[in-house]
């Protein structure tokens, strides 16, 4: 099993208690962390407003953090999960992600999803597509990445988009283009746009519905000739590790505290679907049978966010020292 590490930049409550001024050398500090340690890859999520609920605390930009990573770090890989491609043109995008493969000597992934955070779209003015709409976005912009990413030009006269001869040069550094990780679950269009175009997916990792998903993936991949087997399939965990269950509730404990505060108290309760509740909240035996199971379903590359990580890395250490060695490989 891969295993990649998201960098706190504020979307999850992750910088809550940190000064501006700080963020970037807090943020720049567990990247080179992650590069000296067996982490493959680092991620960042592609908002702009906090969860569960809009704040007044900092999101940092994705593609502006992708570009700082390229230039301060040299092994890991850069990853967004995922970019929302109703939040920049796909041709601007092909181009954007482009010069940080050139500047970071390779190393980019692109995840690439339809979004859905509804108060995002709308605050910034870009409307709030049908999901259908913006599935129909997602296909199209994908095929005009990959022209730009593979011959240097594209032309498509879409439904959503129309791009006439745009040029992008010079092309990434990566052979055959930047990687696509089509994020999402929709069993309908989103898996089958990933059938056609993804190298990897990503989609809910609890598993019963990672075993569903799965499933429907390959009938579709059986439906338009690709090689199921050929796409890395991958899920994001929310993570409290503890040497002890005490541990691991004082854990929560101070989640809630950094939560309870910012919050609408009809909006706390998410706190327990994104932290409490969780296939890797637990201890590190619990975790690593846990996610054993997840390897024999066929999960291949495990992207782990801890909230705490802005302020405490003990939990990545001990999940490095006491899991990842179960998995890895």
């Amino acid at each position: 099993m891969r295993f990649g590490l998201f960098i706190p930049q504020g979307w999850k409550l992750d910088l809550v208690g940190i000064e501006p001024s700080e963020h970037w050398r807090t943020m720049l500090d567990l990247a080179r962390y992650a590069e000296d340690g067996p982490f493959e890859s680092i991620w960042v999520y592609d908002h702009f407003h906090t969860v569960p609920a809009p704040t007044e605390e900092a999101t940092h930009e994705a593609w502006s953090l992708m570009a700082g990573f390229a230039a301060a770090t040299s092994r890991v890989r850069l990853g967004q999960m995922c970019t929302s491609m109703g939040y920049r043109n796909p041709a601007y995008l092909a181009k954007v992600a482009s010069t940080v493969d050139i500047i970071s000597g390779g190393r980019v992934e692109m995840g690439i999803g339809a979004g859905w955070y509804e108060h995002e779209f709308r605050a910034y003015g870009y409307g709030f597509p049908r999901a259908g709409e913006r599935l129909g976005m997602l296909d199209e912009g994908v095929q005009i990445m990959r022209q730009l990413w593979t011959t240097g030009t594209a032309t498509l006269e879409g439904e959503h988009y129309q791009v006439d001869g745009a040029i992008n040069r010079p092309l990434p550094l990566q052979e055959g283009g930047i990687p696509l990780w089509i994020a999402g679950g929709g069993e309908r269009k989103t898996l089958r746009i990933a059938a056609k175009y993804a190298g990897y997916t990503n989609f809910d990792g609890a598993p019963e519905v990672f075993q569903h998903k799965s499933e429907v993936l390959a009938g579709h991949c059986r439906e338009v000739g690709t090689d199921f087997d050929a796409i890395v399939r991958s899920a994001n965990y929310n993570i409290m590790i503890g040497e002890t269950e005490k541990d691991v509730q004082d854990r929560l404990a101070w989640a809630r505290a950094q939560y309870e505060p910012l919050v609408p108290a009809d909006k706390t309760a998410a706190f327990d679907k994104l932290y409490g509740s969780g296939l890797l909240v637990g201890t590190p035996e619990q975790l690593a049978e846990r996610l054993t199971r997840m390897k024999g379903l066929g999960l291949e590359y495990t992207i782990l966010h801890f909230l705490e990580a802005a302020h405490d890395r003990s939990g990545i250490d001990l999940f490095v020292k006491s899991v990842l060695p179960e998995l890895a490989g």
